[in-house]
């Protein structure tokens, strides 16, 4: 694959990024990556559930067992996630949406239960950080082909949330989400096959639906920023800071 973003990502996406806050990359993910993302999914919801099921309520969280798992920050102790987050594509895409300067700022597993998988509300990923902050890029992977009955990813373009900046948001009983939009519009659905990213900023409102399929839907998110975030009173990392992108080229991973 070249290493140049014009070799994957046109012109025309890299406009609609800062205009409406997202763009769709279809088939763009190495089948190697695919099935290695897929493999380790696997092993840590068995791993999750085997938590989970000592629980009364069966939840931690905004994860439900057998139902929704957010499984986060796995990386540090896994080279095989490292090899994905830190590759050539991710950096061309954090080139094209972020600018010369990279770092992974979060990673987490996002999985719906087949027949029962819950929706996702409508939120901003700034929402969950919950203070003002420079922006970050969301990079959602589909391991499996996406439809609305599996619950794919809505997004809501800047030009239709009418904003794009970070809101309040507000906690769901009984979910634990946070919702930040309450509009009747229905968002874009992201249908793509599996090896597919939707890729969005942290103030771009979206939503998912529930799985109503057989099989589990599951995606890999991963997300960086332009320079390192910190808390709201500057004391400490309020996630990860890996630089892997310097002055346009994709180096070495440097944990600040």
């Amino acid at each position: 694959m070249s290493s140049t973003v014009d070799y994957v990502i046109s012109s025309e996406q890299r406009e609609q990024y800062r205009e409406e806050g997202y763009f769709i990359l279809e088939g763009v993910v190495p089948d190697h990556h695919l099935t290695m993302l897929r493999e380790e999914c696997q092993h840590y919801i068995e791993k999750e559930d085997a938590e989970l099921s000592r629980r009364e309520d069966n939840q931690r969280g905004i994860t439900h067992m057998g139902k929704r798992y957010f499984i986060s920050d796995q990386h540090k102790q896994n080279e095989r996630l490292k090899d994905y987050i830190f590759s050539d594509l991710m950096a061309e895409v954090c080139r094209a949406t972020l600018g010369p300067e990279a770092y992974l700022f979060w990673e987490q597993y996002v999985v719906k239960g087949a027949e029962v998988g819950m929706k996702f509300s409508w939120h901003q990923d700034s929402g969950y950080v919950g203070y003002d902050h420079t922006p970050y890029m969301s990079c959602w992977c589909a391991l499996d082909d996406m439809s609305e009955e599996n619950g794919t990813v809505y997004v809501l373009p800047f030009s239709r949330a009418g904003t794009r900046t970070r809101e309040d948001h507000v906690v769901e009983q009984g979910s634990n989400d946070k919702v930040g939009y309450f509009g009747d519009d229905p968002g874009v659905p992201v249908i793509v096959p599996a090896g597919s990213l939707a890729v969005f900023t942290s103030v771009t409102f979206h939503r998912s639906g529930a799985n109503t399929t057989d099989q589990m839907r599951r995606v890999y998110l991963t997300q960086y920023s332009g320079s390192p975030i910190y808390t709201e009173d500057g004391s400490k990392l309020w996630g990860n800071a890996v630089r892997f992108v310097e002055n346009n080229k994709r180096t070495e991973p440097v944990v600040l």
